[in-house]
């Protein structure tokens, strides 16, 4: 692969238990090793990879996984035949590779990944903040229509031109 870009990795990060993961054989795919390559290598750095870094599926979230890939993904083929279950690295463990794997395509890779990793995470945060903003504007104009119904409310029973007991149209009748 020639360059990382959010396009071409945006069907490699998968949500499980609750955090966005990348699977061993897409960043080996990613950095030009075989799946086993990049395993090995893990294995004998076992202690640079804590739980939080890097971990396997269970059953479970394997079974997730991979309905998130054929939603995901439809182009790319799910290998079913894997011998191991595969490994899921999170953010700290994506980052963790370049150490462990060797190379300056490895490296530059990584740098890439980060990048990408970085920019999801202020998508995230845009979109949290305009949900408050959204969320702030729904109750303050939820405030401003009360206020103007109850003034015409008001205005309706003021007005000598209309009889008191005159049967309501509208919305407000319907919810009644």
């Amino acid at each position: 692969m020639s360059k990382v870009t959010l396009k071409n990795l945006e069907n490699k990060i998968y949500i499980i238990r609750g955090q966005r993961v990348m699977l061993d054989s897409d960043l080996a795919e990613l950095y030009g090793v075989e799946t086993k390559v990049l395993n090995q290598a893990v294995k004998r750095n076992s202690e640079r990879f804590p739980i939080d870094f890097m971990s396997q599926c269970n059953s479970s979230e394997l079974a997730s996984l991979r309905s998130q890939f054929v939603t995901a993904n439809p182009t790319t083929v799910w290998n079913y035949k894997r011998r191991a279950i595969p490994y899921l690295f999170t953010e700290n463990g994506v980052a963790m590779l370049s150490t462990v794997l060797n190379s300056s395509k490895a490296i530059q890779v990584n740098i890439s990944i980060m990048r990408i990793f970085t920019k999801l995470r202020s998508f995230l945060l845009l979109e949290k903040d305009l949900n408050e903003r959204v969320t702030h504007l729904e109750k303050g104009t939820s405030k401003l229509f009360k206020v103007v119904f109850e003034r015409l409310d008001t205005l309706e029973s003021e007005w000598p031109g209309l009889p008191k007991k005159r049967r309501k149209i509208g919305l407000g009748n319907a919810l009644k």
